[in-house]
């Protein structure tokens, strides 16, 4: 499923999220080329190379609150929690917004709120096969990773492999790291790897969430 209308700077094209939205409801996963703009994308790997160089990310760990921990053999990656602190971090989000409005508006997910951060992967790492969330035990409900890498080479790994839900080791999709790439899966039922990359390797990953109130707190710190 591979189309290469670009979305505009305030709207997201309405042909691009019925294809989105019916890969969802039919496969539980969608993969666009060319559904982020090259503009958009130039400046985001612009910001995040540059805190790579600065050292301005901390390395990803698995797990959350007490089990949080640091995997190096589990994933490589660094990253960095999006904010709105640039023009081109806010226009992300704001699509992001738009395409929540539209999962909402046609699948009624309820969803809350959405979280994102950058990553970026030196040569030799990786993320070895996982689901973003487990059922009935996290609010993650749909998940997205926006390629920013400009002219990938066919060679340079870094693949997004997405397995079988029901046969995790059966591979239905490989995903190209190449800038304007848009994947869209379940967080709770699409179990996902990232291949070891030969390059530096730059995406913004984020997740669809639904409220976790607790104790009187709305969605209360993670």
């Amino acid at each position: 499923m591979m189309t290469t209308t670009p979305l505009c700077d305030t709207a997201l094209p309405r042909e691009r999220l019925a294809e989105l939205v019916d890969a969802l409801v039919e496969q539980g996963w969608y993969v666009g080329k060319g559904f982020l703009p090259a503009d958009l994308c130039a400046e985001l790997y612009q910001e995040v190379t540059a805190m790579a160089d600065h050292e301005a990310l901390e390395a990803a760990g698995i797990g959350r609150g007490q089990a949080h921990a640091l995997r190096r053999d589990v994933r490589g990656d660094a990253i960095r929690w999006l904010d709105r602190e640039s023009r081109a971090r806010r226009r992300y989000l704001e699509a992001m917004g738009e395409l929540q409005q539209e999962l909402n508006r046609a699948l009624f997910l309820g969803l809350f709120e959405y979280e994102a951060h950058f990553a970026h992967y030196p040569p030799g790492a990786f993320y070895r096969q996982h689901l973003d969330s487990f059922r009935g035990r996290a609010n993650r409900v749909v998940s997205t990773v926006g390629y920013l890498n400009p002219d990938w080479p066919a060679d340079g790994g870094g693949e997004m492999v997405i397995f079988d839900t029901d046969a995790p080791e059966r591979e239905l999709a490989r995903v190209h790291p190449e800038a304007g790439t848009f994947a869209c899966f379940l967080s709770e039922s699409v179990p996902h790897e990232v291949l070891a990359t030969r390059l530096p390797r730059a995406s913004i990953a984020g997740w669809f969430r639904r409220n976790a109130s607790l104790g009187g707190l709305v969605d209360p710190a993670r």
